[in-house]
């Protein structure tokens, strides 16, 4: 009963404020997700879905959409400028860490998979925090063509934006189910990244093992 009583007095507040306050904070919450991962942007769109929908919002569910889209868009074409800078960085880098991850066989290895596959690659990333802060990097650095990005990244965020934000939505007040059922399905899901990066590491070892015999 307290909880929900703390969490009704927040919302009156959160209510309270201008619109163009909590456009902004949307809209910058989706644009942080895509440039820093830890931050919970997911559990924000939820509550913004439900936000929408409650009784004298000052915002419309248009509007929420909007400030979404065009967060998710402005954070992912950061990340893919920012590819383009870092090759070149490392490239030219004289410290022995940052020129140690610049390993041409294995990065353009990773590049010519990436152009294979980046339409479904880019398509995914957007169901994944971590996967699609990289995947915004590589887009830069392999140089994918900046239209069919857009495109691409547009449709992932409708997709899933779309669902949390309708969820939160229908949901109402109990928009925070979603929210449990994120962290479990963020759970799978770093497991699956884990246990890819482990193989990879295991190929690459098996690799060297074989040319040194």
């Amino acid at each position: 009963m307290l909880d929900f009583l703390q969490f009704d007095s927040f919302l009156g507040r959160i209510l309270e404020l201008p619109p163009l306050v909590l456009w902004v904070f949307f809209c910058f919450s989706n644009f942080l997700e895509n440039v820093f991962p830890p931050w919970p942007g997911d559990t924000v769109t939820v509550f913004s879905g439900f936000l929408s929908s409650s009784q004298d919002s000052p915002l419309s569910f248009f509007s929420v959409v909007l400030a979404t889209y065009l967060g998710n868009l402005l954070g992912a074409l950061v990340m893919y400028y920012f590819g383009e800078r870092i090759l070149q960085f490392l490239k030219r880098s004289r410290f022995p860490f940052l020129s140690a991850l610049y390993q041409e066989e294995n990065l353009q290895k990773t590049l010519v998979w990436f152009r294979k596959h980046e339409m479904i690659v880019v398509l995914l990333s957007r169901f994944s925090a971590g996967i699609r802060f990289f995947v915004s990097i590589v887009a830069g650095m392999s140089k994918m063509n900046i239209i069919k990005f857009v495109l691409l990244y547009s449709l992932a965020i409708s997709i899933w934006c779309g669902l949390l934000l309708l969820g939160g939505s229908l949901l109402g007040s109990n928009w925070n189910q979603i929210v449990v059922m994120l962290s479990y399905y963020n759970r799978v899901i770093g497991l699956v990244i884990l246990c890819f990066i482990l193989y990879f590491l295991y190929q690459i070892k098996k690799k060297r093992n074989t040319k040194l015999t």
